[in-house]
C-alpha cells in the first residue's frame, strides 16, 4: 500500500601492561603556532565521494597539539604524526582525549562531517567509540568496529540534513556513495547538543577482555557532498530487507524462501539435540542434588548453580524477547480517528509489549500520510485487502523517533506467513512456535530469557522466565537522565496496588508451572548513575526532596527518616550546611546548589531506602502469590546500577540480574559480585554487525562481520562461564530488529539469531552449538 501525501507533518607496542602515557615521539616536522583553533586548508577532492576537506582539527604535527593528548586509562604515543592508542582491559572504560586549549570553532561552516584516517594493526577487530564534546560537557557519541588490518577513513555527519534528520531509527543509511566507513550512534541521536564549538574528542572502548590498539591521523572537517534527494527512499524491499545492497542471506523470491525453509525443517527433524540433558535442560552427568519440583539455587563446590526441578545442575542460556511484540516498524501512516489512541489507565501491558492490534476498516479509511519520510522508505507495503495485510498494527505512543504514534507493519510476521503458507489460516504462528522449540533443542539452549511469548509457557518443552511491568498512575521521580521513563515512587500505595495486579496476572499465566525458571519484574529502571556528579547519582532523591510531603510519598518517607536521624533541625543544618528555619521548610520542598560530605552520605542512604522499598514491595507480593518461583531482580543496566541499589536488592532477590552490553565480564569490574555471594544472571547481551546482515546498526556491541560476531559471542560466554557466581546469560534478542527501526524507539540492530526472513545466521549458530555442547563441562571443570 502506497499513498500520495495528503499531509506534510599501528604499530603499537605488542604488549601493553600498565595504564599511562608512553613517551611522545618527536615529530619529523613541527608547526609552531599560537592559534589553538582548527587550521583551514585548501579544499581538495577526496577519492570517489568528492568530499572536500574544510579544516584540519588535529594532525599532530606541532608540539602544541601533542600537549592536547591526555589519558589515565590507556596507552598512547605519537609516531610520524600518527596517534597510536592502546586501549586497556584493566579499565572498564579506556579513553584517550584530545583537548585543545581553545575549542575548535566550526560556527562559520555548514553541511560538514568529521572524518579521520584509522588503521587496525591487530589480528582481531576493534570496536571503539568517539564522543564529540562541547564546552558544557554535552556530547554526541558514535562507534564502529573495524576489521583486522583495516586501513581507511571513518566519518560521520555533524551538520546538514544527513546529521539532523530524525528518520526514526538508530543506525543511519549511508548518506552518500562512498568507500569510507560510517560510524553509528551509540544509541539514540543526542538532542540539542551544539557542536559548533568542539572542546574535546574522546576515543574510548567499553568492557574490553583483551588489549586493543588503533592508529589515527588527520582528524578533519569535510564538506558534505550535494544532498541526495533519494536518500532514505525505497530502502526496504518486500521482505523487510535492505533493498540497496546484496548480502549472503538475502532472500530474493518466495521460492527461495520455501526451499530454504524445507531444508531447515528437514535438518531439525533429524536432530537429536544435545546429549546428557534432563527434560528441563539440566546436566544429567553432573551432581544430583535435592529435587523440589521447582527451579531453585544452590552453591556447589564454591560455584553457584540453578537447580532444575529434578535436581540436576542447570545453567540458563538462551534468547530473550522471543515474541511478536515490538517487531513492527512505523509505516508513516496515521489515522484521523482519535479513538485508536485511547489508553485505559487499568492496562497492565506497556506499549512495547503489545501484540498485533487489529484496526477497524472504518478507521483505516481515514488514513493519511503523517510522515512522507517514513512512508517513502518502503518499496512495498500490502494493500489492506492483501492477505499479508493482517500484519498491520498500531502504536499509540512511541518512546523516541520520527512519529509520536502511528500505523506499523511487521515484515517478520509476514515472512512467517510466506514460509508456512501451506498451513491453515493463522496456523503459521503455531508452526513458528514449533520450529522455535525445535531450534532451541537443536542449538543446545536451556531456556528462554525475558519477554517470551506466553504460548511457550504451555508447551512444557523449554524452561522460561516470566515477566511483568508495574505500570499505572502512581507517583514518579525524575533523575537527570531518564533512560526508559520516570522512576516509580515505591512509597506510593498505588505502586503496591499495581504491583499486585501485575503479579496476579503473571501468576494466572504461569499457573505454578515447574517450567517457569524464575520471574523478572521491570527492566533497567532509572535509579541513577553509578559514578559522576551528585546530581547524576542522586537525581531521583533530589527530585523527591524538591517536592512537598503532601505531593510525594517518597519525600514524606525521606523527611521522616531525616527527622528521626537529626533530632533538631539545627543538627541537620550543621551537617548539610543549610539554614532551614524549621522542619516545615524541609517538608515544603528544597533544592541545593552545593553539598557537604554528610549530606552526600545522607543522599546515599536515602537512595538505598528507595531501593529497599521498591524491592520489598515486589518481593513480598511475589512471595505471597508465587512462593515456588525465583525472583530474578530488576535487570539493572551498568549505566543504572548504583551501589546503593545493588545493596538494597540483596535483601530481597533470589538471583541478581544485570544487562551487560560489553565484550564480556571483566574480572576486575565485576569482582564485587564475589563478595556479594548470590547467584547472578545476565538479563541481556548481544553482538552484531552491519556486514553480512544488511542492517544499518550493529547493536550496542559491534563486530566487524558475521564470523567475528560468532567469535566475540564465544569470548563473551567464556568470560561468563568462568565466573563462580554466574548461573545464566540471556542474549537479546531472537530476531533482528526491523531495518527501519522498531516502532517503539527506533532500534534497528543486527542482534538476532535469525534475520527478518527467519533465516538463521550460520556462523553464530555454529558458535552457539560449540558453547552449549561444552558449557556444563566447563563449569564443572570436567572433560
Amino acid at each position: 500500500m502506497k499513498l500520495i501525501c495528503v499531509y506534510q507533518n599501528a604499530l603499537l607496542l605488542s604488549v601493553l601492561t600498565q595504564a599511562g602515557c608512553l613517551p611522545v615521539a618527536s615529530a619529523e616536522s613541527q608547526k609552531n603556532s599560537t592559534d589553538n583553533s582548527a587550521s583551514p586548508i585548501e579544499s581538495t577532492s577526496l577519492v570517489s565521494n568528492q568530499t572536500t576537506s574544510l579544516m584540519t582539527l588535529v594532525d599532530f604535527a606541532s608540539a602544541e597539539q601533542q600537549t592536547w593528548l591526555q589519558s589515565s586509562s590507556a596507552k598512547f604515543q605519537l609516531v610520524k604524526n600518527q596517534l597510536q592508542i592502546g586501549f586497556l582491559p584493566q579499565h572498564n572504560i579506556s579513553t584517550v582525549s584530545i583537548k585543545p586549549e581553545q575549542p575548535w570553532d566550526l560556527s562559520s561552516l555548514s553541511r560538514y562531517n568529521l572524518a579521520f584516517d584509522v588503521a587496525n594493526p591487530q589480528d582481531k577487530s576493534v570496536h571503539f567509540y568517539l564522543s564529540v564534546e562541547n564546552q558544557q560537557d554535552e556530547y554526541q557519541s558514535r562507534s564502529i568496529s573495524i576489521a583486522p588490518h583495516y586501513k581507511g577513513t571513518v566519518f560521520f555527519p555533524l551538520d546538514g540534513k544527513e546529521a539532523v534528520t530524525e528518520a526514526g531509527f538508530w543506525g543511519d543509511a549511508t548518506p552518500w556513495k562512498t568507500d569510507d566507513s560510517l560510524m553509528v550512534w551509540r544509541s539514540w541521536r543526542a538532542e540539542n547538543v551544539d557542536l559548533t564549538q568542539i572542546a574535546a574528542l574522546n576515543f574510548f572502548t567499553i568492557g574490553l577482555l583483551e588489549n586493543r590498539s588503533i592508529e589515527i591521523k588527520d582528524i578533519r572537517i569535510r564538506a558534505n557532498p550535494e544532498p541526495d534527494p533519494k536518500w532514505l527512499n525505497n530502502i526496504v524491499d518486500q521482505y523487510g530487507q535492505n533493498a540497496l545492497i546484496d548480502y549472503p542471506l538475502k532472500i530474493t523470491s518466495d521460492e527461495q524462501l520455501a526451499l530454504q525453509t524445507a531444508e531447515e525443517l528437514a535438518q531439525l527433524n533429524a536432530s537429536t539435540g544435545t546429549p546428557n540433558r534432563s527434560i528441563y535442560g539440566g546436566y544429567t552427568k553432573g551432581p544430583k542434588l535435592k529435587a523440589t519440583g521447582f527451579f531453585r539455587t544452590e552453591k556447589v563446590d564454591g560455584k553457584w548453580w540453578m537447580v532444575d526441578p529434578q535436581g540436576y545442575v542447570f545453567f540458563s542460556h538462551g534468547p530473550a524477547n522471543v515474541r511478536m511484540a515490538n517487531m513492527s516498524t512505523l509505516t508513516g501512516i496515521d489515522y484521523q480517528d482519535d479513538a485508536v489512541r485511547y489508553r485505559d489507565s487499568n492496562e497492565t501491558t506497556p506499549e512495547d509489549s503489545m501484540g498485533t492490534v487489529q484496526i477497524p476498516q472504518a478507521i483505516k479509511d481515514r488514513r493519511y500520510v503523517a510522515s512522507p519520510l517514513r512512508h517513502n522508505m518502503f518499496e512495498w507495503l500490502p494493500e489492506y485487502s492483501d492477505p499479508l495485510a493482517k500484519h498491520y498494527s498500531y502504536r499509540r505512543s512511541t518512546h523516541k523517533g520520527a512519529m509520536p504514534y502511528g500505523e506499523t507493519y511487521s515484515f517478520y510476521q509476514a515472512n512467517l506467513q510466506r514460509k508456512y503458507d501451506n498451513q491453515p489460516d493463522g496456523a503459521y504462528l503455531t508452526k513458528w512456535h514449533e520450529v522455535t522449540l525445535s531450534r532451541m533443542k537443536d542449538w543446545g539452549f536451556t531456556s528462554f530469557g525475558n519477554w517470551v511469548d506466553p504460548a511457550f509457557y504451555n508447551a512444557k518443552q523449554v524452561p522460561y522466565f516470566a515477566n511483568g511491568w508495574i505500570i499505572g498512575d502512581f507517583k514518579t521521580l525524575s533523575g537527570t537522565v531518564n533512560h526508559w521513563g520516570l522512576m516509580p515512587d515505591p512509597f506510593d500505595p498505588e505502586f503496591a496496588r499495581r504491583a499486585k495486579i501485575t503479579i496476579d496476572e503473571i501468576s494466572g499465566s504461569v499457573k505454578d508451572s515447574p517450567w517457569c525458571a524464575g520471574l523478572f519484574i521491570d527492566n533497567e529502571k532509572s535509579w541513577g548513575e553509578r559514578e559522576g556528579s551528585i546530581e547524576a547519582r542522586y537525581g531521583v532523591i533530589l527530585d523527591a526532596l524538591s517536592k512537598s510531603v503532601t505531593e510525594s510519598p517518597a519525600k514524606k518517607a525521606f523527611s521522616e527518616f531525616l527527622q528521626q536521624k537529626y533530632a533538631q533541625v539545627e543538627q541537620l543544618n550543621t551537617a548539610w550546611q543549610t539554614n532551614f528555619s524549621d522542619w516545615d521548610t524541609l517538608n515544603q520542598g528544597v533544592t541545593f546548589n552545593q553539598y557537604s560530605e554528610p549530606q552526600v552520605a545522607d543522599l546515599s542512604r536515602l537512595l538505598e531506602l528507595l531501593g529497599e522499598q521498591y524491592f520489598k514491595v515486589v518481593h513480598n507480593t511475589l512471595a505471597e502469590k508465587m512462593p515456588n518461583h525465583l525472583y530474578m531482580g530488576a535487570r539493572m543496566a551498568n549505566w543504572g546500577m548504583p551501589d546503593e541499589i545493588i545493596k538494597a536488592s540483596l535483601k530481597y532477590s533470589d538471583v541478581l540480574s544485570f544487562n551487560i552490553y560489553e565484550e564480556g565480564m571483566q574480572p576486575h569490574f565485576w569482582q564485587f559480585l564475589e563478595q556479594v555471594d548470590l547467584p547472578v544472571v545476565i538479563g541481556e547481551f548481544h553482538i552484531g554487525s552491519t556486514e553480512g546482515s544488511g542492517l544499518f546498526n550493529p547493536g550496542i556491541v559491534h563486530a566487524s562481520g558475521q564470523q567475528d560476531r560468532a567469535n566475540k559471542y564465544k569470548n563473551y560466554m567464556k568470560s561468563v562461564l568462568d565466573k563462580p557466581y554466574m548461573v545464566g546469560a540471556h542474549w537479546f534478542q531472537y530476531v533482528d530488529e526491523p531495518l527501519t527501526g522498531r516502532a517503539f524507539d527506533g532500534e534497528n540492530a543486527n542482534i538476532g539469531f535469525v534475520t527478518v526472513t527467519d533465516t538463521p545466521y550460520p556462523q553464530l549458530i555454529d558458535a552457539v552449538k560449540e558453547v552449549t555442547s561444552t558449557m556444563y563441562q566447563q563449569r564443572l571443570d570436567t572433560k
